[in-house]
This record gives C-alpha cells, structure tokens and sequence, in this order.
C-alpha cells in the first residue's frame, strides 16, 4: 500500500494515473475507486490510461468504495488501485445525516 499526499492540485491524482498508465503498458489490470467524481477521462487518455481497460468505480459512500476496494483486493485479479481520494471517502451516516448532527470519528472508524 503506498499512500500519495499532498496540498490540492500538487499533482497526486497525476502521479496515479501514471502509475495506472505504466502498468496497463505492462499488461496489468487496473481499478480506479473514484470517490471525488473527478475522473477526468480526456486527461486520463492524454496521460497513457486506457479507459476501455480500466474497472472504474464511483461509490456514493466511504463504506460502499471500502467494499469495493476488497472484493478487488481479495479476487487477486487486479495489479493496480487506486483510491483518489481517502479523504473523499464520506461516511454513510453523515451523507443521511441532517445539518448539525454530531458525528465524531466516523471517518476514522470507516479507515480502520
């Protein structure tokens, strides 16, 4: 697992989709868990990703994208995921939750 952080727009979805790009040169199988809805397929392209080749995923909750991320962990059948971003992943709870509800650590409990 290597985790790339950084300010917003210094380049780590970039870095990703590089790294996804060089593995599908390589014939690998490639997922993108998409929990920003910020695929930009033009720019993908531009970068070398072949998104006919790419299982691309974008989950309405943080527990829903976890869940996806381990059924392609555990089949084995992927080389490559990528998860853009940890920090997009939102709880359920606080998705249905109203305004001002008070939800401490959800998102730290989804992440373990």
């Amino acid at each position: 697992i290597i985790e790339i952080y950084g300010p917003e727009s210094s380049g780590k979805t970039t870095l990703a989709l590089h790294t996804v790009a060089e593995a599908q040169k390589k014939g690998g199988i490639c997922a993108f868990v998409d929990a920003e809805h910020a695929l930009d397929p033009v720019y993908a392209r531009k970068l070398g990703v072949d998104l006919e080749n790419l299982l691309i995923s974008q989950p309405d909750t943080g527990e829903q994208a976890l869940e996806i991320c381990d059924t392609l962990v555990r089949s084995g059948a992927i080389d490559v995921l990528v998860v853009d971003s940890v920090a997009a992943l939102t709880p359920r709870a606080e998705i249905e939750g109203e305004m001002g509800d008070s939800l401490p650590g959800l998102q730290a409990r989804l992440m373990t």
